[in-house]
């Protein structure tokens, strides 16, 4: 083997092992973290395999097929997240809709340790969202941005120095709104019912992501619960938050299918929001799920504002159910028994410690 060909084959090796190990349903750190650089791992496999056959006269052909196979898999999980694919969430046309059912909602993962709050506080002062949302919120976060919070008549505040407080402050008439802890300790979610013409209810979430150390059982039990819960809601919901899980991942499709949700990303784009300084190779973490009775006006990634996250800023339509929005995509039995495993592992690794 000539020695200008082993960097490519270990680099083609690594790809698709990697990809492999993204098929597999575990909740494994290691494992799960494959889900997210798909995007990366795509490009990375295209290119080994065009330097294989480029270089590697001996196995070339051998590993430019191992990386054609598995950047088909690559790109039939993030298909749907291009402009190529078919919306499943409408375009809210002005004219059609009335302006009392349409509101802004902003989303944004501050980074606790960014001290910076006054690119934050300016960009929601040029905003002015109807629902503002901001997570990892420490009391410095909190007393930074009062002079903006205190414009909006409901607020829910959960301010933690832990890296996943939570702030959650809206114009809309709201009822019944309160922080809970679904699944973890210290991890606050948002649960609230709103009102823009008609009622519906907002989830806000920020579950802990897989680390070294950290798997993801929390995790997914809180987004499976929270999916169970929409499902069984009367009203339409709105999920919103930095959920540490991509758009495309097995858990986020889960959620998408059992709470009867749609994604105004299919057939827009990625709209990667971390990391924050380099978005083309990012991935979308932070999300805005809505059931069938909403039409989307626009959907939009912000600037940097001294987070590792980017903003996320979407105008929403309260329109009731249309044909012109793709139906949800049916619950199986397979997810079903998939709810019940992800709760049942949550609750024995609860157990052991």
């Amino acid at each position: 083997m000539r020695l200008a060909t082993f960097p490519i084959r270990a680099l083609a090796g690594v790809l698709i092992l990697v990809t492999g190990l993204s098929i597999i349903e575990s909740n494994e750190w290691w494992i799960r973290i494959w889900d997210f650089p798909r995007v990366q791992i795509l490009c990375l496999l295209l290119l080994g395999g065009g330097l294989a056959l480029w270089l590697d006269r001996q196995a070339g052909r051998w590993i430019a097929l191992g990386c054609a196979v598995a950047a088909g898999w690559q790109l039939y999980r993030i298909y749907p997240y291009t402009p190529l694919a078919k919306t499943e969430l409408a375009f809210a046309d002005d004219a059609a809709t009335a302006q009392s059912r349409c509101f802004g909602v902003f989303s944004l993962n501050v980074l606790e340790s960014n001290r910076d709050y006054g690119r934050t506080a300016r960009l929601i002062d040029r905003v002015r969202p109807d629902i503002l949302l901001l997570m990892e919120t420490d009391q410095h976060w909190a007393d930074a941005l009062a002079k903006q919070l205190a414009r909006y008549s409901h607020r829910l505040e959960q301010p933690i120095g832990n890296t996943y407080g939570m702030i959650f402050a809206t114009r809309l008439p709201m009822r019944d709104g309160r922080i809970e802890t679904i699944a973890q300790k210290d991890t606050p979610s948002v649960r609230a019912e709103l009102t823009a013409g008609d009622r519906f209810r907002v989830i806000a979430l920020h579950p802990r992501p897989p680390v070294p150390g950290q798997d993801t059982e929390a995790r997914d039990a809180e987004i499976a619960i929270a999916a169970s819960r929409a499902a069984r809601a009367k009203l339409p919901v709105l999920a919103i938050g930095d959920f540490n899980d991509v758009a495309w991942s097995h858990t986020s499709q889960l959620f998408k299918r059992v709470g009867g949700y749609l994604d105004a990303r299919i057939g827009r784009g990625t709209l990667a929001t971390f990391p924050a300084r380099t978005p083309l190779l990012g991935w979308p973490l932070d999300h805005m799920f809505v059931t069938p009775e909403f039409k989307v006006r626009s959907l939009e990634v912000l600037e940097d504002v001294g987070s590792d996250h980017l903003p996320i800023h979407s105008r929403l339509c309260l329109t009731g159910r249309s044909r012109a929005n793709k139906a949800p995509d049916a619950v199986s039995n397979e997810d079903r028994k998939d709810v019940k495993e992800v709760l049942q592992e949550y609750h024995e690794d609860q157990r052991e410690r």
